[in-house]
């Protein structure tokens, strides 16, 4: 079977990335790269770099990575749709949801696999979070803390912190607790003097009870990538800039005698960080997309839809910073 033909548009921070693993990822020929301003970081490895996704699709691809500014995500997305061309579209999926709304639509109605990149799903961390969880190993899960904080990378200009950072959290938590979110209460601050907002504390609930609670900011000199959930039988920690899962167990012992089951608390009980392998989650992202575009059962992918979900969930915690009020998502 002859390889896939993938192309890339977007040569900047994150192309150079995803231009080194479509490279070098079996079964599939990475034939062209496009960006209008050339090819800064050298990545294109002697492939032809054009111009504009129209070009890109002259030469003749199978599916492409959008790793554009998220301004042109909509404008990109729905021309490869339109020439029946697979993609994968970094996070978040656009700019808003009407733009977000048109692109899920417009691969949907071309019978296309369209996938948005929010990579954090597969972090080592938190897919054995997620397989623990499935398992039942932290029983019901409380709550769910996320701190994504460090300094303000000078790529971003187009968006603020809550579509930036904040949508990793809003997906990956939606993700590892296979619930959607009903409300969300959110403050921002603008201190860097950009229009968009560059911190946010966020208080969410989720569909089976869980209390969501988000701090991202781009105002810190510590850079912090971590995940907190807590639930009956304990708290896993997942750092994800190491990727490492760490489970702290809840040590009270259940008691079965309904006249005195009563909570008490919890006590601290062993702590145990799990050996687990981890491969680089940008490859797996890749190879998951790989497999969907081929048709391949139990290929992981981040729909259009969910991404569209995300997008919502972000201009919720915007609108609720702004009005000073909760924000219904029912």
């Amino acid at each position: 079977m002859a390889n896939l033909r993938a192309g890339l548009i977007g040569l900047g921070m994150m192309g150079r990335h995803h231009a080194r693993v479509l490279g070098s990822l079996d079964g599939v020929d990475l034939v062209a790269v496009a960006d209008p301003g050339g090819d800064p970081h050298g990545v294109s490895g002697g492939r032809p770099v054009l111009g504009s996704v129209e070009e890109l699709i002259e030469a003749g691809i199978d599916y492409c990575m959008v790793a554009v500014p998220t301004v042109y995500h909509e404008q990109v997305g729905l021309a490869l749709a339109a020439a029946g061309v697979h993609a994968l579209v970094e996070k978040p999926l656009a700019q808003d949801t009407p733009a977000a709304t048109k692109l899920a639509q417009a691969f949907a109605d071309a019978g296309l696999v369209g996938a948005v990149g929010h990579i954090e799903r597969y972090n080592p961390a938190l897919q054995q979070a997620r397989a623990r969880l499935e398992a039942g190993e932290l029983g019901d899960v409380y709550q769910v803390t996320t701190r994504r904080q460090g300094p303000f990378p000078a790529r971003i200009a187009d968006v603020g912190v809550v579509k930036d950072l904040g949508t990793h959290d809003i997906d990956l938590t939606a993700w590892v607790t296979q619930q959607t979110y009903t409300s969300v209460s959110a403050r921002t601050a603008h201190k860097s003097g950009r229009e968009h907002e560059d911190l946010v504390a966020v208080v969410a609930s989720l569909s089976k009870g869980t209390v969501a609670n988000h701090l991202v900011n781009w105002l810190s000199p510590l850079k912090e990538r971590v995940t907190v959930i807590t639930g009956e039988r304990g708290t896993f920690i997942a750092d994800t800039l190491t990727a490492d899962l760490t489970f702290y167990a809840n040590g009270e012992i259940a008691t079965t005698w309904d006249a005195i089951a009563k909570f008490r608390g919890v006590s601290e009980g062993d702590v145990v960080r799990y050996a687990i392998p981890k491969p680089e989650p940008l490859r797996v992202e890749h190879e998951m997309f790989r497999d969907a575009v081929l048709g391949k059962e139990g290929a992981d992918i981040v729909t259009m839809e969910q991404g569209l979900t995300t997008v919502r969930v972000a201009e919720a915690c915007i609108e609720s910073a702004q009005t000073k009020k909760t924000v219904d998502l029912t």
